[in-house]
């Protein structure tokens, strides 16, 4: 069967490490790098990035238009052709969308929306009709030849056949196998296209995801303190200015435990946590301390409010105005040994 799922939490928590090392390899049992298609969602990703485009590109002089197929179509047509391949057990094929709520999904996925409704059987329970064009790129990545024909027809021939199909049955068998209607130009989603998405809860106000998107979907909280995740950077230093200070996961937890003692203040507690792996090195040093993690704590976590960091350091607040007064060198380190200190 089919995933369908969006993996939900706080940055740094291993989403798509979970997605890559855990779901493909021992849930989906996939191996080989074309059967994985990857792409990450951003304000300025497109319908046409996502299903394909007309792309201009010039040749001998003359603008010419290509048709450039964009990640969905991609992933449908590598698992059309694993069905071609082996009918009765294709290989499955992931599309992977990172970030999937950085851009306007509802616009992203246009009609391929409909599609995401699956039956028991995992194949869509609705059909959409695609253009000639698409429908044609579909067929041409699958690797069926197919010539034009007078009246606006075609003659195909699909993989592994040595000349054009004489035989409608045969023909037609080629076709049902893929759920497809060549004249109507209608597609669905087969069982062995999976559909895998990332988000930070974080960004959940950049786009809007309606629940009629959202009840399309499994979804899968990925939680701060999940074992699995410590284990993956057990070993791992804070090394400031030349000095092993701690270790990493520790601090984590008492950063995290000092976050959410504010509770009554910070708004959205549960978004502003950290992951074991918000700075993924293998030795954590100052300057990953200060420009990503203090930036973070002060940009999106106490951003409103300064007080619970002038009380933890035992600053007065007009000696903690800007962000380069937060990250002196004095004031790193003693933004460090207090967090070491707090009691979780």
């Amino acid at each position: 069967m089919p995933i369908q799922k969006i993996l939900f939490g706080s940055p740094g928590t291993g989403k798509s490490h979970r997605i890559v090392n855990s779901i493909i390899p021992n849930q989906l049992l996939i191996t080989s790098n074309s059967n994985i298609i990857k792409t990450v969602f951003h304000p300025e990703y497109t319908y046409g990035d996502f299903v394909g485009k007309l792309v201009p590109f010039t040749k001998a002089g003359r603008v010419e238009y290509k048709f450039h197929p964009g990640h969905f179509l991609i992933a449908l047509s590598q698992a059309y052709k694993n069905i071609l391949d082996n009918v009765d057990s294709p290989d499955n094929v992931v599309l992977v969308i990172d970030e999937i709520n950085r851009g306007n999904s509802a616009a992203i996925f246009g009609t391929v929306f409909q599609l995401l409704d699956r039956e028991p059987n995992g194949w869509s329970s609705y059909f959409i009709n695609v253009t000639e064009l698409e429908i044609l790129t579909i067929l041409e990545l699958i690797g069926v030849k197919f010539k034009a024909l007078a009246d606006n027809k075609y003659e195909y021939k699909f993989p592994g056949e040595t000349h054009e199909v004489q035989d409608h049955l045969v023909f037609q068998n080629r076709v049902d196998c893929l759920n497809m209607d060549l004249k109507q130009k209608r597609i669905f989603i087969p069982p062995n296209l999976s559909l895998l998405a990332t988000m930070n809860t974080s960004d959940n106000s950049i786009y809007f995801m309606d629940n009629a998107f959202k009840r399309r979907w499994d979804w899968e909280f990925v939680n701060i303190e999940d074992d699995n995740q410590r284990s993956v950077v057990t070993g791992r230093q804070v090394n400031l200015y030349g000095q092993n200070i701690c270790a990493w996961n520790d601090f984590v937890d008492r950063l995290n435990g000092f976050i959410r003692s504010h509770y009554k203040t910070v708004r959205k507690i549960e978004d502003k946590q950290i992951g074991y792996l918000f700075i993924n090195e293998h030795e954590i040093n100052h300057e990953h301390i200060k420009n990503k993690l203090m930036f973070f704590v002060w940009d999106s976590v106490f951003n409103t409010n300064r007080k619970p960091l002038t009380d933890l350091l035992e600053m007065n607040e007009r000696d903690l105005v800007t962000f380069g007064q937060f990250t002196q060198q004095a004031v790193v380190k003693k933004f460090v040994q207090r967090i070491l200190e707090f009691n979780v």
